[in-house]
């Protein structure tokens, strides 16, 4: 099918081509023209660039008018159809022959060749030498103001001036005055078989039509103008025997329809048809009025400003059934948003679906970096992830950015039509180039994005993710591909020998500048974010006031422990450079009692602990949380923030804030409390509720009862109540995140404890065979144990875990290790058979944590 196009965008390797009736299509590189191809042929073989071969941007315009064939259409699994076109003479003319070339008519052409005295052109017709004088086409070359010279691949719309020999021989004309001036006529002996779209004509009415009019052309040919192609102005004046001009829109190969248009602009060819206002697309138009409905296609609407749009069918509700047609009466107003501008019918396409009208994207424009985007995962492929953001708008997450680490099965993680909440970290409209994260520590990052050099002012805070770690030290990427250095000497206060083995690729850090130099594109940052005082600077760093620093419950900060108390850590806020002094108490180190105390122990002075949450900002200082479960629930929206929003069935993440012999009190983050008595605080017998909860323990509770008078909360902390359905996934999270708190505690020992008990309380884990030796059997029937592996430590097991077992000291056995605590230095083994046999596996905590978003309020 032959087609009359405009281009609509321009890039490196495809045109995008405006089609009648809201369509688009779609010009690959390889569909330019013949001589075209060829080059590109050439430059892949040779491997460099040749100086002949220009871009399409370089050749190519938005705005422009061609002559189109459609190669095919191709329907993806949404539905959604892909118009494939070519431009290439030898396919758009191929209706031609030598000897129907007469002088007049109006041919697309592309140069094939630069000569002394003109161009030689490429017209798509066999054995036919056509030829343009440079004096034919200097008016042409001015205006377009493209360089001196007409380029290889430049299409053009030619007048024939001259046909020699049979038509083996033509000379053409590219002249402004004399292209917009050319008419189709009978003396050029046109046919159905060579008709060609883009040809002005004079046309006579035949018969008008609501749908349009019916025209006769050329003598012998009958053409269709449909409603979107009547001369606005007009539309309602036409009469049977009417003569106007008219321009070929397209020509169907088999049915032989011919389509037509009235409108203005391409009545004169070579021009340009009139284009919407940057500033229009996307707006919202609060009333737009009914002009005309058409049951099969859609409606006509006027808008605010006057012009005329056009709503499909599917376009004017939510779907099928809701649709009411008595709503688009003549007339009727309505609420519309313009999604996009049809330069061929020159008018708006406009959505009154109020999902689309409430769209915060609706094209590439709209997005910027550091936005923070909902989508929804198309496909999974070894580069990355496809997102659909829009219906228009696609993005790539690359592989390192589907998580905080590196996954090597991400396929077990996400699955396609899940819903995803990613940053955007480059965004080229243009190019519709969409780069996605979905690491946790970017998408929620609070800190400033940083998206050029002109934005990286010295001392700036700011999250990147390293892209590569060498002995020079480590290069971190940010927004907009803006990238920097972290020298050695900068990547932490103590020395790293190998920054390789420390950081790894795709790793989210947080990072200073130090200096930049934005035209040469150099960022030198660093890893140590407490500023120095300067050499000879005296002043004291003290404290700001209460009142200058305001941070709000949930904000996430990192903090450098300052001072360890018997109660808990002073620590200062880094992100306000260690002027800030706030509170963490031991009891909110971990969701878990037992590595609350660990964590306190292992902790010193100068550790910096990274993501902990405000949990409150009253009195005399800030105090923090690292409750994964606490901070899960404050930024999952799943708390309350005043009593007013209690209701009764409520399941809300706490603490246990006192422990009372009639009951316990639970906070909730933003400082609502509640009582669950001591009948309703377990699923056993309560005989002393000291031995069933402990202050700070991580609970979840469910709302009895709530006395508004009194301002009261009854809760509820049986497990049985408490549970929010999936007990078995709440419990594998519960210890996911144990594990991967009991390896943060063994690195901690790995630094600070006596090398060799240290070592051995690290490579100890739950599961682990060992060859021990007997020690000692007591009055009890426990036993004690030795071995090289174990050297410092204390290893026992108790008469049950010594199974049917005799044995006596300096025997050899194996066993296998139930528990170490690592605060006492003392290891719980194993005897019994049955658990030696099993073999049991280790647990990875090596890949995505899933923070546990609610727990079961027995103490773990």
């Amino acid at each position: 099918m032959l087609l009359l196009g405009c281009i609509k965008e321009v890039s490196d390797y495809e045109l995008v081509v405006s089609l009648p009736n809201g369509l688009s299509g779609f010009v690959p590189v390889t569909q330019i023209s013949d001589a075209y191809s060829k080059m590109l042929s050439k430059q892949v073989a040779q491997g460099e660039l040749l100086e002949d071969l220009n871009s399409l941007p370089d050749m190519y315009s938005p705005g422009t008018l061609v002559r189109c064939i459609v190669t095919s259409v191709e329907k993806s699994a949404e539905g959604r159809r892909s118009i494939k076109l070519s431009i290439d003479p030898r396919k758009v003319n191929k209706g031609l022959n030598a000897s129907a070339l007469a002088s007049g008519m109006l041919l697309s052409g592309f140069v094939s060749s630069a000569e002394d005295h003109g161009y030689l052109i490429d017209i798509g017709v066999s054995g036919t030498h056509a030829f343009l004088p440079r004096q034919k086409a200097q008016n042409y070359i001015k205006a377009v103001k493209r360089g001196p010279d007409l380029k290889i691949g430049q299409n053009l719309n030619c007048v024939i001036v001259e046909v020699k020999n049979e038509g083996r021989v033509v000379r053409l004309s590219i002249d402004r005055s004399e292209v917009a001036a050319s008419l189709a006529t009978e003396r050029q002996n046109w046919t159905l078989s060579n008709l060609l779209p883009g040809l002005v004509v004079k046309a006579r009415v035949q018969k008008v039509a609501p749908l349009g009019i019916k025209v006769s052309f050329l003598s012998s040919f009958t053409g269709i103008v449909d409603f979107m192609h009547m001369d606005p102005e007009k539309s309602m004046n036409y009469s049977p025997d009417q003569v106007m001009k008219a321009c070929i829109l397209s020509v169907h190969p088999t049915s032989k329809v011919v389509r037509l248009t009235l409108r203005q602009s391409f009545l004169h060819p070579g021009g340009s048809p009139n284009q919407l206002s940057n500033d229009r697309m996307g707006a919202v138009v609060e009333e737009s009025t009914v002009k005309a409905f058409y049951k099969q296609f859609g409606s006509i609407f006027e808008l605010d400003d006057g012009t005329l749009a056009f709503a499909r069918l599917k376009h004017l509700s939510k779907n099928r059934k809701s649709f009411k047609p008595g709503a688009f009466k003549a007339g009727c107003k309505h609420k519309c948003r313009i999604i996009d501008y049809s330069l061929m019918d020159e008018m708006c396409i406009v959505s009154l679906k109020y999902q689309v009208i409430e769209a915060r994207f609706l094209q590439y424009q709209d997005i910027h970096t550091g936005d923070v985007v909902q989508g929804k995962v198309l496909a999974l492929k070894p580069i990355g992830m496809q997102v659909k953001v829009t219906d228009g708008i696609r993005g790539l997450v690359p592989s390192m950015h589907l998580a905080d680490v590196i996954l090597k099965q991400p396929e077990k993680k996400y699955n396609i039509g899940d819903e995803v909440q990613c940053r955007v970290l480059e965004c080229n409209p243009g190019g519709k180039k969409l780069i996605l994260t979905l690491k946790k520590s970017l998408v929620q990052s609070k800190l400033p994005i940083l998206s050029s050099y002109e934005d990286a002012k010295p001392g700036l805070i700011t999250h990147g993710f390293v892209v590569c770690a060498k002995e020079f030290g480590c290069i971190v990427k940010f927004y907009n591909d803006v990238k920097g250095l972290v020298p050695k000497n900068e990547l932490s206060s103590e020395p790293i020998s190998c920054p390789d083995k420390v950081f790894h690729d795709g790793q989210v850090v947080k990072v200073m500048v130090l200096k930049c130099e934005p035209q040469q594109e150099r960022l030198l940052l660093s890893f140590r974010l407490s500023s120095k005082p300067a050499p000879g600077d005296k002043k004291e760093c003290t404290p700001k006031k209460k009142q200058e620093v305001k941070y709000q419950i949930g904000e996430m900060v990192d903090v450098k422990v300052l001072k360890k108390k018997h109660n808990g850590l002073e620590v200062s806020v880094l992100e306000d450079e260690g002027n800030v002094i706030a509170w963490i108490p031991t009891v909110h180190l971990s969701d878990f009692a037992v590595n609350c105390k660990l964590l306190w122990h292992c902790l010193q002075e100068g550790d910096v602990l990274p993501r902990v949450m405000c949990l409150s900002d009253k009195g005399e200082r800030i105090t923090l949380s690292r409750k994964s479960a606490v901070i899960s629930a404050v930024q999952e929206e799943q708390v309350v923030r005043s009593f007013s929003e209690i209701q009764p069935g409520m399941l809300l993440t706490g603490y246990v804030r006192n422990v009372m012999p009639f009951g316990v009190f639970v906070e909730f983050p933003f400082g609502v409390t509640g009582l669950a008595p001591k009948v309703s605080m377990s699923d056993k017998f309560v005989t002393d509720t000291k031995d069933h909860f402990v202050v700070g323990q991580t609970v979840i509770a469910k709302v009895m009862s709530i006395d508004e008078e009194k301002q009261r909360v009854l809760l509820n902390l049986k497990v049985s109540e408490c549970s929010s359905g999936d007990s078995a996934a709440e419990s594998f999270a519960l210890l996911n995140q144990y594990f991967k708190e009991m390896k943060e505690i063994r690195n901690l020992l790995r630094r600070r404890g006596e090398p060799s008990v240290a070592r051995g309380l690290c490579e100890l884990v739950p599961g682990k065979e060992l060859q021990l030796v007997v020690q000692d059997v007591k009055e009890d029937g426990s036993a004690l144990f030795s071995g090289s592996c174990v050297t410092g430590l204390t290893v026992t097991a108790t008469r049950y875990h010594l199974g049917d077992k005799n044995i006596v000291p300096g025997e050899k056995t194996k066993a296998l290790v139930l528990h170490v605590d690592a605060l006492t230095s003392r290891v719980y083994v194993s005897l019994q058979e049955e658990l030696l046999k099993q073999r049991p596996k280790q647990v990875c905590v090596h890949g995505s944590q899933r923070t546990p978003s609610t727990l079961p309020s027995c103490s773990t």
